[in-house]
């Protein structure tokens, strides 16, 4: 960590030292405070967070937990909404798990207003051969919401290893013994553990085609590098596992639309370690349109508002991953940066020669983005091939996420963070 460190805050004083004309400049324009603000957002902090990044790469090095024979009963929990085209599917993912131990399927069926009741009675009839796993439905009248549909499983649930799956998303296989191995095998005080989550309906949009590289290389690839530092900072709901009593012990799920993250963090704030399970792998769908993507980004953005008005003590006790914690602090301002003044300069730069905003020292970013996406698709590839997956062919989505991503996606955080500190109404789901 150290190492790591040290060798970000030498790229940041770098290019700090390179940036000082370009400051100067834009402080006859803006004033030097603005200038400062400007600099700092659209170049300077995005280019400290990737060379953390690269940083850790460089030197992670898992640990490597072997097959068990028998594995203790695990209770998977699967919150359903409107969900009657995947829940079957999802369901069959579960059953197919070859797990060397009970498993008890909990599906709490959260009010739905399509068929989503009969498609889960259509498997419980359908999948009656397999006398490890058990299927149970609850019934939550009205809606009213994932967290306490999770709740509600919490409390009905038979075992003290829990799973959460989200109720359109199939399980890759073994991807069930190996999150719970991770679990069990982890360091000490390890309360829950993520799992990998990649993208099922790739092939279907070109939204769907650009965020198959944002799990494969993004999300995937922060999560392996937070626990690194012994903080991984969402065990997601789409795929993690959880000790019953350390969630138990924080109050369960809140009533939130982040409801992953929130939990996540008061496990941190427990003291309790939240690690990543690089081969347990699950496959989601993703939203096909912009809109759907707009509505999801939106929610995760409110949820890490959400996170720090719950738990803000996680940035008074500094811990390995508190650079992280610091660094999604910052997100609202990046966000900010990047629409009002990053955008603007590429544009002027681009069409009217004008680069007061953006100028040579952006093309740092350039050399930099370039280095940690190669970096980190093959540390990608190279656990996909270990496992038996075969990454696809989708070079126009990796352009469109290299180039275009984070233009598309800052709208909705910004909308966001809004959201929860105006107090909107809160929904659940992107549908």
């Amino acid at each position: 960590m150290a190492i790591a460190i040290l060798l970000s805050i030498s790229w940041l004083t770098f290019c700090t030292y390179l940036a000082m004309p370009w400051i100067r400049d834009l402080s006859e324009i803006f004033g030097r405070s603005l200038a400062i603000f400007i600099v700092f957002g659209v170049a300077l902090v995005p280019g400290w967070a990737n060379a953390y990044l690269i940083s850790g790469l460089l030197f992670d090095r898992r640990p490597i937990y072997n097959t068990h024979k028998t594995l203790p009963p695990v209770s998977v929990l699967i919150a359903a909404y409107n969900e009657r085209d995947c829940i079957f599917e999802t369901l069959h993912s579960v059953i197919g798990q070859d797990y060397p131990g009970m498993v008890e399927i909990v599906v709490i069926n959260d009010g739905s207003t399509d068929d989503t009741k009969s498609e889960i009675r259509r498997a419980k009839e359908r999948f009656t051969d397999y006398p490890r796993i058990v299927i149970r439905s609850l019934e939550q009248n009205p809606n009213q919401g994932k967290a306490a549909a999770l709740n509600m499983g919490l409390a009905e649930a038979s075992h003290e290893i829990l799973v959460t799956v989200d109720a359109d998303t199939s399980m890759y296989r073994d991807s069930l013994a190996n999150l719970v191995t991770n679990l069990i095998d982890g360091p000490p005080n390890t309360g829950a553990v993520a799992g990998t989550v990649l993208v099922k309906n790739s092939r279907n949009t070109l939204m769907t085609r650009l965020q198959e590289w944002d799990y494969f290389l993004g999300i995937a690839v922060v999560k392996r590098i937070q626990s690194l530092y012994q903080g991984t900072l969402v065990a997601q709901g789409a795929f993690s596992a959880y000790w019953r009593s350390v969630v138990e012990t924080v109050g369960g799920w809140e009533d939130t639309v982040g409801e992953d993250i929130v939990l996540t963090w008061a496990l941190h704030q427990n003291n309790f370690r939240v690690n990543y399970a690089e081969n347990a792998f699950v496959f989601t769908n993703v939203p096909e349109t912009y809109g759907q993507f707009f509505r999801q980004r939106q929610r995760w953005s409110r949820g890490l508002i959400e996170a720090f008005l719950h738990h803000p003590g996680i940035l008074m006790k500094l811990r390995p991953y508190s650079p992280f914690v610091f660094f999604n602090l910052l997100f609202p301002y990046l966000d900010a940066a990047f629409l009002l003044f990053f955008l603007p300069g590429v544009i002027a730069a681009v069409f009217f020669q004008i680069y007061a905003l953006v100028g040579i020292m952006t093309l740092f970013l350039l050399p930099l983005m370039i280095l940690i996406n190669a970096i980190m698709y093959f540390h990608q590839r190279r656990i996909f091939l270990c496992h038996g997956l075969k990454l696809r062919r989708n070079i126009l989505g990796l352009l469109l996420y290299m180039f275009t991503y984070q233009a598309i996606m800052a709208p909705a955080s910004l909308a966001g963070y809004l959201s929860e500190l105006l107090r909107f109404k809160k929904k659940w789901g992107t549908k």
